[in-house]
């Protein structure tokens, strides 16, 4: 009897064990969201890399009861190492979205990729032609820190008022420079100031003496300085090492501590645009972006140290911001890891409407994939080695 009552006990286990695992089988496990982040955290980019990649590590690990797993990748500033990058997260890691590049080239090169691959990505670069014009690659590409345009109409608008009559360009010999270029003699132009040198340097240069001596032999009432990261602040430094007093401006690319290390004393008093998240406390309490800029600054600099608030940064979790109001409502159409979800995620993201960031409140469409208007930007001056409000 006691030998059928442990045959009877070992055939009830192996029962349970089968059903048990055939129930394993029918239901389906908790659906696992893959974010692919490729970003510039060595070389060149890497001082707006790197604050990209710690506000990256702040990034909630569940969205809407789906556990987000981040699979994070370096570029190393290069646009080669950026297609091998996409091309790795899209086949080989099989991700739901991904966030990156740093850089315009960068993004820029991600572009074919990520059309056939028909993976959404949140570019954390600035260039309009990352977006612009809308095609079937440009279809999957988003991105979260204001256009040169954008920038650039906030510096015309600057040097008017100040009654700047000519202006002098140096900037990067690449995508980002010749972009904000382009934008910034546009705009100049159309306030009656005359653009009467450009001249261009590489991300690696280590001295732009002759560019500097050629535009302030044109006299130039301002200079506008396109570049990024601490790269860019090699003309100011030269500028004044060589005595020029006019007017100095940097493109948002410069908006981190970083750049006020290197630049020093020499970039004192010299005016940039930016997003209001490196101004949060300075803004007006009734400003709609306050609240979400100075829970991100308090966020970031209890893990980073004080003063450690980069626009990089906060252009990294805006994107994160932007997937926690898209991911929701993707879900409700398909499931994570399959192609019907990654254009649910797309449609998702056209579809954010009134949504506060640290930078601006998003409205996306079909047709525009950043969403920012005018209030996205406000023009801040170095005063005292930091960040000081001048003017909306």
């Amino acid at each position: 009897m006691q030998r059928n009552k442990k045959r009877n006990q070992t055939r009830t286990f192996a029962l349970a064990l089968a059903a048990a695992t055939l129930f394993g089988a029918v239901l389906p496990a908790q659906a696992q969201i893959k974010v692919g982040v490729t970003i510039s955290s060595t070389g060149p980019a890497a001082s707006l890399g790197i604050p990209e990649k710690n506000a990256i590590a702040m990034l909630p690990r569940e969205i809407a009861g789906n556990k987000v797993e981040y699979v994070l990748l370096d570029d190393a500033s290069d646009t080669t190492q950026t297609v091998t990058n996409t091309r790795k997260l899209i086949s080989e890691e099989k991700v739901d979205v991904i966030i990156g590049s740093t850089t315009t080239p960068n993004s820029l090169a991600m572009l074919g990729v990520i059309g056939e691959g028909k993976t959404p990505t949140i570019s954390l670069a600035s260039s309009n032609r990352i977006i612009e014009p809308m095609d079937v690659n440009r279809a999957w590409m988003f991105k979260t820190p204001q256009t040169d345009t954008m920038m650039a109409i906030a510096i015309a608008e600057d040097m008017a008022r100040a009654g700047v009559k000519t202006v002098g360009f140096i900037g990067f010999s690449d995508a980002l420079g010749e972009s904000f270029r382009v934008e910034v003699s546009k705009f100049a132009e159309l306030k009656k100031i005359k653009v009467v040198a450009t001249e261009h340097y590489s991300r690696n240069d280590t001295s732009v003496v002759g560019q500097v001596l050629k535009l302030m032999a044109a006299n130039p009432d301002a200079i506008v300085v396109g570049a990024s990261g601490t790269p860019a602040a090699l003309p100011p430094k030269t500028l004044v090492e060589r005595g020029y007093k006019g007017r100095i401006y940097h493109n948002h690319g410069v908006a981190n501590s970083d750049f006020l290390r290197v630049c020093g004393k020499d970039c004192e008093g010299t005016f940039l645009p930016t997003g209001p998240v490196m101004v949060a406390k300075q803004l007006a309490d009734a400003n709609p972006i306050k609240k979400a800029a100075l829970d991100f600054s308090k966020k970031y600099e209890a893990a980073n140290g004080a003063g450690s608030v980069s626009a990089f940064a906060s252009y990294a979790w805006d994107a994160g911001l932007l997937l926690q109001n898209a991911i929701p409502v993707a879900l409700k159409h398909a499931k994570p890891g399959t192609a019907e979800f990654r254009a649910a995620l797309r449609d998702a993201l056209e579809g954010i409407h009134g949504a506060a960031t640290t930078n601006g409140i998003v409205n996306m469409s079909r047709s525009d994939h950043l969403g920012l208007d005018q209030r996205a930007r406000v023009m801040v001056q170095i005063k005292g080695g930091n960040w000081k409000y001048f003017s909306d």
